[in-house]
Protein backbone atom coordinates (compact mmCIF):
# COMPACT_ATOMS: atom_id res chain seq x y z
CA UNK A 1 0.00 0.00 0.00
CA UNK A 2 2.86 2.87 0.81
CA UNK A 3 4.90 1.59 -2.39
CA UNK A 4 1.67 2.40 -4.27
CA UNK A 5 0.91 5.62 -2.70
CA UNK A 6 4.35 7.07 -2.94
CA UNK A 7 3.75 6.01 -6.88
CA UNK A 8 0.55 8.00 -7.05
CA UNK A 9 2.49 10.73 -5.47
CA UNK A 10 4.68 10.76 -8.40
CA UNK A 11 2.23 10.67 -10.58
CA UNK A 12 0.90 13.42 -9.07
CA UNK A 13 4.09 15.65 -9.16
CA UNK A 14 3.10 17.58 -12.06
CA UNK A 15 -0.18 18.86 -11.02
CA UNK A 16 2.03 19.87 -7.60
CA UNK A 17 4.24 21.86 -10.41
CA UNK A 18 1.27 23.56 -12.16
CA UNK A 19 -0.70 24.31 -8.77
CA UNK A 20 3.01 26.28 -6.99
CA UNK A 21 3.18 27.94 -10.10
CA UNK A 22 -0.16 29.22 -9.90
CA UNK A 23 0.56 30.20 -5.99
CA UNK A 24 3.68 31.67 -6.50
CA UNK A 25 2.55 34.21 -8.96
CA UNK A 26 -0.58 35.10 -6.33
CA UNK A 27 2.26 35.69 -3.56
CA UNK A 28 4.65 37.26 -5.78
CA UNK A 29 1.62 39.87 -6.69
CA UNK A 30 1.20 40.69 -2.95
CA UNK A 31 5.05 41.34 -2.63
CA UNK A 32 5.16 43.76 -5.25
CA UNK A 33 2.30 45.79 -4.08
CA UNK A 34 -0.06 44.38 -7.08
CA UNK A 35 -2.05 42.81 -4.77
CA UNK A 36 -2.55 44.65 -1.38
CA UNK A 37 -2.22 43.76 1.76
CA UNK A 38 -4.20 45.87 4.54
CA UNK A 39 -2.58 46.64 7.49
CA UNK A 40 -4.88 48.11 10.77
CA UNK A 41 -3.76 50.64 13.42
CA UNK A 42 -3.92 47.75 16.32
CA UNK A 43 -2.45 44.43 17.23
CA UNK A 44 -3.47 42.18 14.52
CA UNK A 45 -1.86 38.30 15.45
CA UNK A 46 -2.42 35.93 13.07
CA UNK A 47 -2.17 31.44 13.40
CA UNK A 48 -1.99 29.68 10.57
CA UNK A 49 -0.40 26.65 8.83
CA UNK A 50 0.40 26.48 5.36
CA UNK A 51 -0.50 21.99 5.08
CA UNK A 52 -4.11 20.83 4.42
CA UNK A 53 -5.15 19.29 7.47
CA UNK A 54 -5.19 20.24 11.64
CA UNK A 55 -1.71 21.57 12.85
CA UNK A 56 -3.44 22.02 16.24
CA UNK A 57 -4.79 26.17 15.69
CA UNK A 58 -7.44 26.10 18.42
CA UNK A 59 -5.12 25.14 21.11
CA UNK A 60 -2.51 27.57 20.00
CA UNK A 61 -5.47 30.68 19.94
CA UNK A 62 -7.32 29.67 22.96
CA UNK A 63 -3.53 29.71 24.59
CA UNK A 64 -3.45 33.32 23.17
CA UNK A 65 -6.61 34.08 24.43
CA UNK A 66 -5.69 32.68 28.14
CA UNK A 67 -2.46 34.65 28.07
CA UNK A 68 -4.17 38.16 27.00
CA UNK A 69 -7.66 38.19 28.19
CA UNK A 70 -6.54 39.64 31.54
CA UNK A 71 -4.65 42.50 30.00
CA UNK A 72 -6.41 43.07 26.98
CA UNK A 73 -9.74 43.11 25.49
CA UNK A 74 -9.41 40.41 22.98
CA UNK A 75 -11.00 39.42 19.96
CA UNK A 76 -10.98 36.30 17.58
CA UNK A 77 -12.06 36.04 13.98
CA UNK A 78 -12.38 33.12 12.18
CA UNK A 79 -13.54 32.22 8.55
CA UNK A 80 -16.14 29.37 10.31
CA UNK A 81 -15.03 27.07 8.39
CA UNK A 82 -18.16 24.47 7.05
CA UNK A 83 -21.58 27.15 8.58
CA UNK A 84 -24.03 27.64 7.21
CA UNK A 85 -24.37 31.10 7.65
CA UNK A 86 -22.73 33.29 5.18
CA UNK A 87 -21.18 37.26 5.61
CA UNK A 88 -20.01 38.36 9.30
CA UNK A 89 -21.57 36.55 12.13
CA UNK A 90 -20.64 37.55 15.66
CA UNK A 91 -20.53 34.34 17.98
CA UNK A 92 -23.03 34.78 20.85
CA UNK A 93 -23.96 32.48 23.72
CA UNK A 94 -26.35 30.39 22.05
CA UNK A 95 -24.49 30.44 18.90
CA UNK A 96 -23.98 26.50 17.14
CA UNK A 97 -21.65 25.49 15.23
CA UNK A 98 -24.05 25.65 12.14
CA UNK A 99 -23.83 29.24 13.12
CA UNK A 100 -20.36 29.75 13.17
CA UNK A 101 -18.33 26.89 12.69
CA UNK A 102 -17.49 23.83 15.18
CA UNK A 103 -14.25 25.77 16.45
CA UNK A 104 -15.35 29.36 16.88
CA UNK A 105 -18.53 27.56 18.60
CA UNK A 106 -15.96 25.39 20.80
CA UNK A 107 -14.07 28.92 21.41
CA UNK A 108 -17.23 30.51 22.88
CA UNK A 109 -18.21 27.96 25.02
CA UNK A 110 -15.24 28.22 26.42
CA UNK A 111 -14.60 31.58 26.77
CA UNK A 112 -18.04 33.09 26.95
CA UNK A 113 -16.23 36.47 27.35
CA UNK A 114 -14.46 36.63 24.58
CA UNK A 115 -15.68 38.92 21.15
CA UNK A 116 -15.62 36.14 18.43
CA UNK A 117 -16.79 36.78 15.18
CA UNK A 118 -16.32 34.70 11.28
CA UNK A 119 -16.13 36.17 8.45
CA UNK A 120 -14.40 34.49 5.08
CA UNK A 121 -12.76 38.48 4.00
CA UNK A 122 -10.67 38.74 7.24
CA UNK A 123 -10.60 42.67 6.17
CA UNK A 124 -14.39 42.69 6.68
CA UNK A 125 -14.50 41.08 9.74
CA UNK A 126 -11.78 43.27 11.77
CA UNK A 127 -13.50 46.51 9.97
CA UNK A 128 -17.14 44.83 11.24
CA UNK A 129 -15.40 44.07 14.96
CA UNK A 130 -13.92 47.66 14.87
CA UNK A 131 -17.35 49.35 14.20
CA UNK A 132 -19.19 46.78 16.59
CA UNK A 133 -16.81 47.36 19.92
CA UNK A 134 -14.66 50.43 19.71
CA UNK A 135 -13.02 49.13 22.79
CA UNK A 136 -10.89 45.47 21.48
CA UNK A 137 -7.35 46.28 22.02
CA UNK A 138 -6.14 43.24 20.00
CA UNK A 139 -7.36 40.48 17.08
CA UNK A 140 -6.61 36.80 16.85
CA UNK A 141 -6.90 35.45 13.34
CA UNK A 142 -8.05 32.20 13.18
CA UNK A 143 -6.13 30.48 10.35
CA UNK A 144 -5.38 33.05 8.32
CA UNK A 145 -1.48 32.48 7.58
CA UNK A 146 -2.80 32.33 3.49
CA UNK A 147 -5.02 35.58 3.72
CA UNK A 148 -2.68 38.08 2.92
CA UNK A 149 -5.01 40.70 1.81
CA UNK A 150 -4.42 41.40 6.09
CA UNK A 151 -0.98 42.61 7.06
CA UNK A 152 -0.94 41.12 10.53
CA UNK A 153 2.08 42.82 13.00
CA UNK A 154 2.71 38.98 14.42
CA UNK A 155 2.36 36.37 11.95
CA UNK A 156 2.72 32.88 13.58
CA UNK A 157 3.14 29.09 11.45
CA UNK A 158 2.17 26.29 13.06
CA UNK A 159 4.29 22.86 11.62
CA UNK A 160 2.77 20.07 12.41
CA UNK A 161 5.99 17.35 14.08
CA UNK A 162 4.67 13.83 12.18
CA UNK A 163 4.19 15.95 8.85
CA UNK A 164 6.95 18.37 8.73
CA UNK A 165 6.99 20.60 5.95
CA UNK A 166 10.24 20.59 4.89
CA UNK A 167 9.52 17.11 3.72
CA UNK A 168 5.90 17.36 2.23
CA UNK A 169 4.81 17.86 -1.61
CA UNK A 170 2.74 20.64 -2.69
CA UNK A 171 -0.97 19.75 -3.54
CA UNK A 172 -1.99 17.35 -4.39
CA UNK A 173 1.15 14.59 -3.97
CA UNK A 174 1.32 15.88 -0.65
CA UNK A 175 -0.17 18.20 1.83
CA UNK A 176 1.41 21.79 0.76
CA UNK A 177 -0.68 24.85 0.34
CA UNK A 178 2.21 27.23 -0.90
CA UNK A 179 5.45 26.13 -1.46
CA UNK A 180 8.12 25.79 1.08
CA UNK A 181 9.46 29.54 0.76
CA UNK A 182 5.72 30.45 2.26
CA UNK A 183 7.37 29.82 5.94
CA UNK A 184 9.83 33.05 5.57
CA UNK A 185 6.46 35.39 6.13
CA UNK A 186 6.62 33.47 9.92
CA UNK A 187 7.89 36.05 12.48
CA UNK A 188 7.16 32.91 14.47
CA UNK A 189 7.16 29.04 13.73
CA UNK A 190 6.05 26.43 16.48
CA UNK A 191 6.25 22.62 15.92
CA UNK A 192 3.42 21.53 17.64
CA UNK A 193 2.20 17.66 18.33
CA UNK A 194 5.31 17.12 19.65
CA UNK A 195 5.87 13.93 21.56
CA UNK A 196 6.94 14.39 25.04
CA UNK A 197 9.48 11.81 24.66
CA UNK A 198 11.37 14.23 22.18
CA UNK A 199 15.47 14.04 22.87
CA UNK A 200 17.76 17.24 22.95
CA UNK A 201 19.21 15.58 19.27
CA UNK A 202 15.47 15.55 17.98
CA UNK A 203 15.12 19.37 18.43
CA UNK A 204 18.83 20.19 17.21
CA UNK A 205 17.92 18.13 13.88
CA UNK A 206 14.60 19.53 13.41
CA UNK A 207 15.63 22.93 14.01
CA UNK A 208 18.62 22.74 11.87
CA UNK A 209 16.20 21.19 8.91
CA UNK A 210 13.87 23.93 9.61
CA UNK A 211 16.06 26.17 8.23
CA UNK A 212 14.87 29.79 9.32
CA UNK A 213 15.99 33.10 9.26
CA UNK A 214 17.78 35.08 11.76
CA UNK A 215 14.57 37.45 12.52
CA UNK A 216 12.44 34.42 12.74
CA UNK A 217 12.26 32.43 16.28
CA UNK A 218 11.49 28.72 16.88
CA UNK A 219 9.60 27.23 19.48
CA UNK A 220 8.02 23.44 20.17
CA UNK A 221 4.86 22.36 21.74
CA UNK A 222 3.36 19.29 22.98
CA UNK A 223 -0.49 18.57 23.67
CA UNK A 224 -1.45 17.93 27.29
CA UNK A 225 -5.06 17.52 28.22
CA UNK A 226 -7.26 18.77 31.26
CA UNK A 227 -10.49 16.52 33.19
CA UNK A 228 -12.65 14.95 30.77
CA UNK A 229 -16.10 16.72 30.78
CA UNK A 230 -19.78 14.93 30.53
CA UNK A 231 -20.82 16.43 27.46
CA UNK A 232 -24.26 16.38 28.70
CA UNK A 233 -24.40 16.64 32.51
CA UNK A 234 -21.09 18.66 32.37
CA UNK A 235 -19.76 16.58 35.29
CA UNK A 236 -16.10 16.06 35.21
CA UNK A 237 -13.52 13.11 35.47
CA UNK A 238 -9.79 12.59 35.62
CA UNK A 239 -8.27 10.60 32.93
CA UNK A 240 -6.10 9.22 36.06
CA UNK A 241 -10.00 7.00 36.95
CA UNK A 242 -9.85 5.34 33.60
CA UNK A 243 -9.49 1.77 35.04
CA UNK A 244 -7.19 -1.15 33.14
CA UNK A 245 -10.66 -3.13 32.63
CA UNK A 246 -12.49 0.08 30.68
CA UNK A 247 -13.29 -0.44 27.40
CA UNK A 248 -12.96 2.96 25.61
CA UNK A 249 -14.00 4.47 22.35
CA UNK A 250 -12.08 7.56 20.69
CA UNK A 251 -14.58 9.18 18.48
CA UNK A 252 -12.52 11.98 16.45
CA UNK A 253 -13.29 14.14 13.54
CA UNK A 254 -10.37 16.06 13.70
CA UNK A 255 -7.49 16.30 10.54
CA UNK A 256 -4.79 14.31 12.48
CA UNK A 257 -5.58 12.04 15.26
CA UNK A 258 -2.47 10.36 15.39
CA UNK A 259 -1.11 12.15 18.67
CA UNK A 260 -4.24 11.89 20.50
CA UNK A 261 -4.69 8.35 19.75
CA UNK A 262 -1.11 7.78 21.08
CA UNK A 263 -1.88 9.49 24.14
CA UNK A 264 -5.28 7.95 25.04
CA UNK A 265 -3.54 4.30 23.98
CA UNK A 266 -0.97 4.90 26.34
CA UNK A 267 -3.81 5.12 29.03
CA UNK A 268 -5.80 1.82 28.43
CA UNK A 269 -5.23 -0.96 25.94
CA UNK A 270 -9.24 -1.49 25.66
CA UNK A 271 -9.41 1.68 22.38
CA UNK A 272 -11.67 1.50 19.96
CA UNK A 273 -10.93 4.61 17.18
CA UNK A 274 -13.87 6.10 15.37
CA UNK A 275 -12.07 8.28 13.18
CA UNK A 276 -13.63 10.79 10.43
CA UNK A 277 -12.70 13.66 8.13
CA UNK A 278 -12.10 17.11 9.37
CA UNK A 279 -15.18 18.97 10.34
CA UNK A 280 -17.21 15.88 9.27
CA UNK A 281 -20.67 16.56 9.92
CA UNK A 282 -22.12 13.66 11.02
CA UNK A 283 -24.99 11.71 9.14
CA UNK A 284 -28.10 9.46 10.13
CA UNK A 285 -25.61 6.23 8.96
CA UNK A 286 -22.88 7.84 10.80
CA UNK A 287 -24.61 8.02 13.92
CA UNK A 288 -26.47 4.32 13.55
CA UNK A 289 -22.47 3.09 13.50
CA UNK A 290 -21.70 5.02 16.91
CA UNK A 291 -24.57 3.77 18.55
CA UNK A 292 -23.74 0.18 16.97
CA UNK A 293 -20.05 0.20 18.10
CA UNK A 294 -20.91 1.37 21.27
CA UNK A 295 -23.47 -0.96 22.32
CA UNK A 296 -21.16 -4.14 20.62
CA UNK A 297 -18.25 -2.99 23.59
CA UNK A 298 -18.55 -4.46 26.90
CA UNK A 299 -18.77 -3.04 30.59
CA UNK A 300 -17.11 -0.69 32.09
CA UNK A 301 -17.15 1.57 28.41
CA UNK A 302 -16.80 5.00 27.76
CA UNK A 303 -16.46 7.35 24.57
CA UNK A 304 -13.59 10.44 24.25
CA UNK A 305 -14.37 12.60 21.89
CA UNK A 306 -12.39 16.09 20.97
CA UNK A 307 -14.00 19.77 21.86
CA UNK A 308 -14.20 20.33 18.51
CA UNK A 309 -16.49 17.35 17.44
CA UNK A 310 -18.58 18.14 20.89
CA UNK A 311 -19.40 21.41 18.85
CA UNK A 312 -20.98 19.29 16.04
CA UNK A 313 -22.13 16.53 18.28
CA UNK A 314 -24.55 18.38 20.36
CA UNK A 315 -26.49 19.86 17.22
CA UNK A 316 -26.68 15.93 15.96
CA UNK A 317 -29.72 13.97 16.48
CA UNK A 318 -30.03 10.21 16.74
CA UNK A 319 -27.71 9.21 19.48
CA UNK A 320 -28.91 5.83 21.55
CA UNK A 321 -29.54 7.27 25.02
CA UNK A 322 -26.36 4.64 26.47
CA UNK A 323 -24.18 6.79 23.81
CA UNK A 324 -25.02 10.10 25.77
CA UNK A 325 -24.95 8.75 29.28
CA UNK A 326 -21.05 7.80 28.82
CA UNK A 327 -19.88 10.67 26.34
CA UNK A 328 -17.28 12.88 27.68
CA UNK A 329 -15.04 15.53 25.55
CA UNK A 330 -10.92 15.75 26.54
CA UNK A 331 -10.03 19.54 26.15
CA UNK A 332 -6.72 19.83 24.76
CA UNK A 333 -4.03 22.79 25.52
CA UNK A 334 -0.95 22.89 24.90
CA UNK A 335 2.56 23.17 26.70
CA UNK A 336 5.90 24.47 25.48
CA UNK A 337 9.01 22.09 25.72
CA UNK A 338 12.44 22.92 26.55
CA UNK A 339 11.19 25.99 29.02
CA UNK A 340 10.33 28.00 26.12
CA UNK A 341 6.77 29.68 27.49
CA UNK A 342 8.21 32.85 29.50
CA UNK A 343 10.01 33.57 26.24
CA UNK A 344 6.97 33.18 23.86
CA UNK A 345 4.63 35.18 26.56
CA UNK A 346 6.92 37.95 26.54
CA UNK A 347 7.47 38.63 22.67
CA UNK A 348 3.59 38.44 22.38
CA UNK A 349 2.76 40.67 25.60
CA UNK A 350 5.73 42.67 24.63
CA UNK A 351 4.19 43.52 20.76
CA UNK A 352 0.68 43.93 22.27
CA UNK A 353 2.16 46.50 24.78
CA UNK A 354 3.66 48.53 22.40
CA UNK A 355 1.01 48.71 19.63
CA UNK A 356 -2.34 48.57 21.75
CA UNK A 357 -4.28 51.93 22.95
CA UNK A 358 -6.43 50.87 25.74
CA UNK A 359 -5.67 47.92 27.40
CA UNK A 360 -3.61 47.55 30.54
CA UNK A 361 -0.65 46.72 29.40
CA UNK A 362 -0.31 49.67 26.96
CA UNK A 363 -1.35 51.63 30.24
CA UNK A 364 1.14 50.14 32.10
CA UNK A 365 3.68 51.37 29.42
CA UNK A 366 2.69 54.72 29.42
CA UNK A 367 2.95 54.55 33.30
CA UNK A 368 6.40 53.95 32.73
CA UNK A 369 7.19 56.64 30.09
CA UNK A 370 5.34 58.91 32.54
CA UNK A 371 7.61 58.03 35.55
CA UNK A 372 10.78 58.31 32.94
CA UNK A 373 9.61 61.82 31.71
CA UNK A 374 9.15 61.14 28.28
CA UNK A 375 5.71 61.90 26.36
CA UNK A 376 2.72 59.22 26.66
CA UNK A 377 -0.33 59.05 24.94
CA UNK A 378 1.12 57.41 20.92
CA UNK A 379 -1.02 55.64 19.33
CA UNK A 380 -0.39 52.62 17.74
CA UNK A 381 1.24 51.34 15.18
CA UNK A 382 1.80 48.36 13.48
CA UNK A 383 5.38 46.59 13.80
CA UNK A 384 6.90 42.74 12.78
CA UNK A 385 9.48 41.08 14.74
CA UNK A 386 11.16 41.22 11.04
CA UNK A 387 14.81 43.45 11.68
CA UNK A 388 14.30 44.34 7.51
Amino acid sequence: MEGDLIKINEWLLPLSWLYGGIVKLRNFLFDVGILRSRSFMMPIISVGNITVGGTGKTPHVEYLIRLLKNHANVAVLSRGYKRKSSGFVMATAHATAHDIGDEPCQMKQKYPDITIAVDKSRVHGIEMLKENDGNIDVILLDDAFQHRYVKPGVNILLVDYHRLIIYDKLLPAGRLREPLSGKNRADIVIVTKCPKTLKPMNFRVITKAMGLYPYQDLFFTTMSYDSLQHLYNHSTRELSDITSDEHLLLLAGIASPQQLINDISALNAHLTTLTFADHHNFTKKDVQHINDTFAAMPSPKSIITTEKDAARIVCTEGLSEEVKQHIYTLPVKIEFMLEQEDNFNEKIIGYVRKNSRNSILAQSKDDHKSKDGNRTGDGPRTISFRNN
